[in-house]
């Protein structure tokens, strides 16, 4: 048996942004329009070490693409230094059930998540955004900066993070690259930073608040897809309250966003008030309707946006001859 294993640098060469955003916008049509099987991921909890490992596959029936990610997320590998994140994703012929590739999990989670907010992005935020605030300063900031700056033309970045050395790190090693700003100023705190901004990214495992009501401006739209458990927080009540919430998905929204949850519990929010953004994409509901309107896109992540991802590099890994091919 064939099996094609991309690493890392693969799936980066193979899966540029604007394509990868391309890949989301299908996906999630695909799955607002009933044509994903995608049950709810499961959850291992790993107690000893503060860390949780997660299974995730889906079926997408159009283009007969079966799949799933394998995905751990160790906190305390800081200190080890290694990545938080640690992921593979495996792609299954459809119709013999046959492994057909592996490829490196954490770049793919990385731009697959930049991916659907920049989708959410180009959907969602005023056209003439031109200032952007990045909440962390991980991998996955990274991905969210280059993402928006594929599908606005965003002139002044902020980062903020609460070890400002992080963000002064960020800042020197994103200025410039991938459509961003020559210059990206360092923030003393969220605030600041949002303040500022059209466009806020929140990319950060904080388990209580670090965006507020008084943070953002009228008009702001908000990616939030750092929190991905009911038990975390990056966004407070008060801002999902004035915000019109979009989302992945209801199920996965309704199950694992905790600032969703505390919304849905305390009455503020129905679960009609959330749209996925695959209804967006398909016309089936608005997006912003006014220039004053804040937006939020509420993310978790979905196994979909993973197999989505994961065939769109494979067919061009196959195209550009990147990878590897082993004999099982």
């Amino acid at each position: 048996m064939r099996f094609h294993i991309l690493t890392a640098q693969d799936v980066r060469a193979a899966l540029p942004m604007r394509d990868a955003i391309d890949a989301m916008r299908k996906a999630f049509g695909l799955l607002a329009g009933g044509e994903v099987d995608m049950p709810q991921r499961t959850a291992i909890e790993i107690p000893k070490h503060d860390a949780v490992t997660l299974v995730m596959p889906a079926y997408v029936h159009v283009g007969n693409r079966l799949g799933a990610k394998l995905v751990s997320v160790f906190p305390n590998n800081r200190g080890l230094d290694l990545p938080t994140i640690h992921a593979v994703v495996i792609l299954l012929n459809a119709a013999t059930g046959q492994p057909a590739a592996l490829l490196e999990g954490t770049a793919l989670t990385a731009i697959r998540t930049g991916a659907a907010s920049g989708l959410a992005t180009d959907l969602l935020a005023r056209r003439d955004a031109s200032t952007l605030a990045i909440l962390g300063s991980g991998a996955q900031a990274r991905t969210q900066l280059e993402a928006v700056c594929c599908v606005r033309n965003i002139e002044r970045v902020f980062v903020y993070s609460r070890t400002r050395a992080h963000a002064e790190q960020f800042a020197a090693d994103m200025a410039g690259r991938d459509g961003a700003p020559a210059s990206i100023e360092v923030s003393a705190s969220a605030q600041e930073a949002c303040l500022a901004a059209d466009v806020v990214c929140a990319a950060t495992s904080s388990t209580t608040p670090v965006l507020y009501a008084t943070d953002v401006r009228p008009g702001t739209h908000i990616n939030a897809i750092g929190s991905y458990t009911p038990a975390m927080r990056e966004i407070d009540s008060e801002l999902v309250r004035g915000s019109t919430v979009f989302v992945d998905q209801r199920q996965a929204a309704l199950a694992e966003a905790g600032e969703v949850i505390d919304c849905v519990k305390d009455g503020s929010l129905a679960e009609s008030d959330l749209t996925e953004l695959g209804e967006v994409v398909n016309g089936a509901r608005p997006g912003r309707k006014t220039a004053e309107q804040i937006t939020l896109f509420k993310s978790v992540g979905l196994a979909v946006q993973d197999v989505a991802a994961a065939q769109q590099a494979l067919t061009a890994a196959l195209q550009r001859k990147l990878g590897a091919v082993v004999n099982l």
